[in-house]
């Protein structure tokens, strides 16, 4: 059986090769001007020393509990990088007491009303690929213990309904295994965070995910139909409805909570035929302003390719999809029903019309797979991995995404690059350089994801990574975007960020609904608020 690794992306046994390791080596030495790169070894968990557990299980539910020292080490966090270097250095000062494995929704029901009589944290758990804080298990003094409640036997689809391309699928279920049974039915939900292999459908509906397709069906909230949620005040469950004028959604309610309010365990979801038709190209741009406004044309045409990204001369080299020279615009169209390529063509003609230059693609089903497109998903799915090994010796490579409408689009871009760059080298002492590519683009206006690198040592760099998480939240506040756009908030997003972009007024409201949902405050404790009458700290701060 292979076992994920509690110390970073992936399986235990999926390790970088030498060559790999040693052009890692190479490539920070030249970045920072170092003579000798070391990096620190990956750990042992039986090296690790951890408290031991505060809380027993009752004799009723023993057999939906553990207290394995793995899985305690393996549900202590998610996957950003400060969660990945506490795990490298063995820091585990507050792991989960217990990790409980329901097999059903009345077992999560039997789970709840026992930790919120006893004044015990409850964490849900999908896949733990949170990469803001939003599974961390570290809630402070002011409960008798935490547990990691993780959803992987809730695992199945209940129901499909062909004539309505929707399915009621259950919340634990991860990201590979619903495509593959939808496939025998030949359907798909077509959402693909980059997360996908190691993800949840609840996860996806809890933290309101945004998929791999850049158009039209962008966010998770344009799939769901209706849900289940458990909360500790009870069964929390909307109608099956194409649509409604019925008040404020109670969809909406649930979509983006993140585990604050309950335990989503059922969805009824809406699907795609999958697709049989496609067609890519990408396009060079000299000019980064005739790259944006092309793409803001392309985004208001009503075409909605499925993927259409604009890389920055930096980022495409750095992923393989370019010589640093060109901005690189990714075009692909996919359908079901008929031939893309009279879409892919007019894009292509507005591309053209702003200075765009590309050598058009031989028609092909795997068209998405070549050429620069191809190179750049490639190391868009294997950027976790190489982010590991950075992290080994030190060295910040992370991201942070944002949205902003188009009125805004080349100044925010500019600003926030600028504005990051300086805060690292303030912080480092080192130059950085930040990196832009656009992974989602609406009529109204895009999402910018920006990659930077900064120097830090394995025994500096979750500080420094603090320090710059909260420059990085502050910038984007400030220059009026968002604090994330499909990452969620989890805790470490609070900061500087959504404590300060959220209305008092809705502040309030939330606090209310959780106090009606949750009240004794036991679900995600720190996670998008505070729970009434707890004071929990946030570990950032």
């Amino acid at each position: 059986m292979r076992l994920r690794k509690f110390w970073g992306w992936g399986y235990d046994d999926e390790l970088l090769s030498d060559e790999e390791e040693k052009s890692i080596d190479r490539r920070i030495a030249k970045t920072f001007d170092l003579d000798d790169v070391q990096a620190i070894k990956i750990p042992n968990a039986d090296d690790i020393e951890i408290p031991e557990s505060k809380i027993k299980s009752p004799k009723s539910l023993e057999n939906l509990f553990t207290d394995n020292k793995i899985e305690r080490l393996n549900h202590s966090y998610g996957k950003s990088f400060p969660d990945s270097a506490r795990s490298l250095l063995g820091l585990f000062p507050s792991p989960p007491d217990l990790i409980a494995f329901p097999n059903s929704e009345d077992e999560i029901t039997n789970i709840l009303d026992w930790a919120s009589s006893n004044d015990i944290a409850v964490i849900p758990y999908g896949g733990g690929s949170s990469v803001c804080g939003g599974v961390e298990t570290a809630v402070g003094h002011e409960y008798k213990g935490v547990i990691s409640l993780d959803m992987k036997n809730i695992n199945s689809i209940v129901d499909i309904d062909k004539d309505s391309r929707t399915a009621v699928i259950q919340g634990g279920i991860l990201g590979p295994d619903l495509e593959a049974k939808l496939k025998e039915h030949d359907l798909t939900m077509r959402h693909y965070p980059q997360s996908f292999e190691f993800s949840t459908l609840g996860g996806w509906i809890a933290t309101r995910s945004g998929g791999h397709y850049a158009t039209l069906y962008t966010h998770i909230d344009d799939f769901v139909e209706s849900l289940k949620m458990i909360t500790p005040s009870g069964l929390y469950e909307t109608r099956r409805l194409p649509g409604s004028g019925a008040g404020p959604s109670p969809d909406r309610f649930a979509i983006g909570s993140e585990g604050i309010m309950g335990i989503i365990t059922e969805a009824s979801m809406r699907l795609q035929d999958r697709p049989t038709f496609r067609s890519s190209c990408t396009v060079e741009f000299e000019n980064y302003e005739d790259s944006l406004i092309a793409l803001r044309q392309i985004s208001q045409s009503g075409l909605f390719p499925s993927n259409c990204r604009l890389l920055d001369s930096n980022e495409a080299l750095f992923n393989g999809a370019g010589d640093g020279t060109k901005h690189l615009l990714i075009l692909a169209f996919e359908s079901a029903d008929h031939d893309k390529t009279a879409s892919l063509e007019r894009s292509l003609e507005i591309a053209k019309e702003n200075n765009g230059l590309f050598e058009k693609l031989p028609h092909s089903s795997d068209a998405h797979r070549s050429g620069s497109s191809g190179n750049w998903r490639n190391s868009f799915i294997k950027a976790p991995y190489l982010r590991e090994s950075f992290t080994r010796r030190g060295i910040i490579q992370d991201t942070f995404e944002t949205s902003i409408t188009w009125d805004k689009s080349l100044k925010f871009i500019e600003e926030v690059k600028e504005q990051t760059s300086k805060a690292i080298s303030k912080i480092t002492g080192k130059p950085s350089l930040v990196t832009c590519r656009i992974t989602h683009s609406y009529p109204d206006g895009i999402a910018p994801y920006f990659t930077f690198g900064a120097f830090a040592t394995p025994h500096t760099m979750i500080d420094i990574w603090k320090d710059i998480k909260l420059a990085t939240n502050e910038i984007c506040i400030s220059n009026q975007g968002t604090v994330t756009h499909h990452h969620a908030v989890g805790r470490d997003h609070r900061p500087n960020g959504y404590d300060q972009q959220r209305p008092e007024l809705f502040n309030k409201v939330l606090i209310s609904a959780k106090s009606t949902l949750d009240p004794k405050g036991i679900m995600n404790p720190g996670v998008l608020i505070d729970p009434e009458g707890k004071n929990i700290k946030n570990w950032m701060t």
